[in-house]
């Protein structure tokens, strides 16, 4: 084994053999079989996913979404820019899945299905929390597409892998401590 001038092994894949790594794109297929699990339909759905970039998702059973007005999400950020804001939901959110949809201008925070269950909409006007019988247009999981209706601003980073909700509620907190 050569070592290079700082001691570092200058062969990685030595380094590598036998670690799985996931690439990306595997992430994503396996993100996408997870979310349609939500489905009735798991070939409707692949096919609105092809066709409009977004499928119709049941919300209640393996994830609730937290609705976020756009207004508050850009008064807690303070900025217009969608990247930014972008930004600021993956670090306040602890890296949880998040998806921008354009023409309603709401954000939604993927949680725990249980999460509806518990809520109280009287402790967070502006908020809903979309659980059983409710259905969700969720974008297609492909990180960086932001084309079309929706897209998702914090990808889903591995199946199953939500927001914690009382992050998504101490977010909104500081955006309406904020607003007023």
């Amino acid at each position: 084994m050569h070592r290079g001038v700082w001691g570092r092994r200058e062969n990685r894949a030595e380094e590598l053999e036998g670690v799985g790594l996931v690439t990306r794109r595997e992430r994503d297929l396996a993100v996408a079989h997870w979310l349609l699990a939500a489905s009735g339909d798991q070939e409707r759905a692949r096919a609105e996913w092809r066709e409009h970039g977004v499928a119709l998702l049941a919300a209640g059973g393996i994830f609730a979404a937290i609705r976020i007005p756009g207004d508050l999400v850009r008064v807690t950020v303070k900025t217009d820019d969608d990247q930014a804001v972008d930004d600021f939901l993956h670090r306040a959110l602890e890296g949880g899945p998040v998806f921008r949809d354009r023409i309603s201008d709401m954000y939604y925070a993927l949680v725990p299905g249980s999460t509806a269950w518990r809520w109280n909409a009287r402790a967070w006007p502006g908020l809903e929390c979309l659980g059983r019988d409710c259905y969700l247009g969720v974008p297609v999981p492909e990180p960086g597409r932001r084309r079309g209706r929706a897209y998702w601003c914090v990808p889903m980073n591995s199946p199953g892998e939500l927001c914690d909700p009382r992050v998504v509620w101490a977010m909104v907190q500081r955006g309406q401590t904020g607003a007023t």
